[in-house]
């Protein structure tokens, strides 16, 4: 009965949507419209790749986006007449157009960037998204990036969407009915790819000194990275624990499988792992598909701090690019350059710290690949304060571990040179002298 149910609703949706490519649907596009573009490994590129070759018939058209993979043929400063980039986080694709002035940075967290669509702060005119084809119910998956798209699709007015049979179908909010879909266009196309990289030495030092701190039944939040990847390869013997976070990669399916991760402590969404996007190898992309043990959500869910705290022992694991010696976390920004974005680093730091036995835990090498101290005297100018020193507790380097919370600004530039490298101590210790006088 199942399997005869859905090329019925096939049929359905080819007499309500034309069987359209890619060029054409995009002609629905109009000058002075703002597009939202799907992201991560769910970025629909044969629609912005279609859109952006329509450059000499629009101008001023808008597109809107968190981190999106792949080439963003709109950021090019050669089509600055015609579009203008306004990312929510900054990926490579688009660093090249801020940095020339042709695009724009909205400072948001996470958490906030789905209110703005829902409360008509960035009102939506076309959503560009990528879906898996319809279930026997004509409902398709919005595969493994909900996080802010959700929001986008309740308030556009208009929406075109890439089926992708590669899409996988994944459980929690991500879903959409065919009927609310404006135009369809067909592609078979693998996800973007993030394969994970060997870990250095340095790596691993870090890794073990957070998986020190974490704790038999914690509620884990941490991100795609080398770090990321460490800590998880040095959690096999930990017990019950849980994932909630805004993200996460292959690092997990490992702890799946040998029964480390359980999510049985959990106090939201017991015994599932809780994210808004999934971003990887292939074989996460498997992981997540059609698996109940996997619910993607919301960012506002997933990223609430008064949903991240009810969780117990909350243990955040977020990077930086310098810290300051009072506790000031600048993970954004290299000097004035916008690098990336606020995310959720703030959503899950502010969670942690008010979650009962909670750790908030910023990790980050000693040094820059050219040997520069990543713990500094002062930010760089022109740096953004992702997060401020009043909510810093823990910092980690390859050299140990630095607990700020409780301590006075002395206090805290001791602890930090504690834990920078050897051959830049003295010259920060000296500068706490020249700030601090009496240290």
């Amino acid at each position: 009965m199942a399997e005869n149910s859905k090329p019925n609703i096939m049929r359905h949706i080819a007499s309500r949507h034309l069987k359209l490519t890619a060029e054409e649907a995009v002609s629905s596009v109009s000058s002075g419209d703002r597009v939202f573009v799907h992201g991560v490994a769910m970025t629909p590129l044969s629609l912005t790749h279609a859109l952006a070759a329509r450059a000499s018939e629009l101008e001023d058209v808008e597109i809107i986006h968190i981190h999106t993979e792949g080439q963003a043929p709109y950021a090019d400063p050669a089509l600055s007449a015609s579009f203008k980039t306004n990312s929510c986080f900054v990926g490579s694709n688009v660093r090249n157009a801020l940095d020339q002035g042709y695009g724009d940075y909205i400072p948001i967290f996470l958490s906030e960037i789905p209110l703005s669509f829902r409360r008509g702060i960035l009102p939506v005119d076309v959503a560009l998204i990528s879906v898996s084809p319809p279930d026997k119910h004509g409902y398709c998956s919005l595969g493994s990036s909900v996080d802010v798209s959700l929001a986008a699709l309740e308030k556009a007015n208009f929406i075109i969407a890439e089926v992708n049979p590669q899409v996988p179908r994944t459980m929690g909010d991500g879903f959409i009915h065919y009927n609310e879909i404006d135009l369809l266009v067909e592609v078979n196309r693998p996800l973007h790819e993030i394969p994970s990289k060997p870990l250095s030495e340095i790596d691993l030092k870090i890794g073990k000194h957070i998986a020190e701190l974490v704790e038999d039944g914690a509620t884990l939040q941490m991100g795609i990275g080398s770090i990321p990847d460490a800590v998880l390869k040095c959690l096999g013997s930990h017990k019950k624990l849980g994932i909630h976070t805004e993200m996460f990669s292959d690092g997990v399916i490992e702890l799946v499988e040998k029964g480390v991760i359980t999510g049985e402590k959990k106090a939201v969404l017991p015994n599932v792992i809780t994210s808004s996007f999934v971003m990887g190898s292939k074989a996460v992309y498997d992981f997540i598909n059609d698996n109940p043990l996997v619910q993607l959500k919301d960012a506002s869910f997933t990223n609430d701090t008064a949903i991240i705290r009810q969780n117990p022992k909350v243990t955040a694991i977020n990077s930086a690019i310098e810290i300051d010696l009072t506790g000031q976390v600048c993970a954004d920004t290299i000097g004035p350059r916008q690098f990336s974005g606020v995310g959720g680093q703030m959503d899950f730091i502010r969670g942690a710290s008010l979650s009962e036995g909670g750790k908030p835990i910023i990790a980050i090498s000693s040094t820059t690949k050219r040997g520069k101290s990543k713990i500094v005297p002062f930010l760089k100018e022109g740096a953004g304060v992702t997060t401020t020193r009043a909510h810093v507790h823990y910092v980690v380097t390859e050299y140990g571990v630095a607990n700020l919370f409780g301590k006075n600004l002395r206090q805290r530039a001791k602890a930090l040179i504690e834990i920078a490298h050897p051959d830049q101590r003295a010259s920060l210790e000296e500068a706490a002298y020249h700030r601090f006088k009496n240290f």
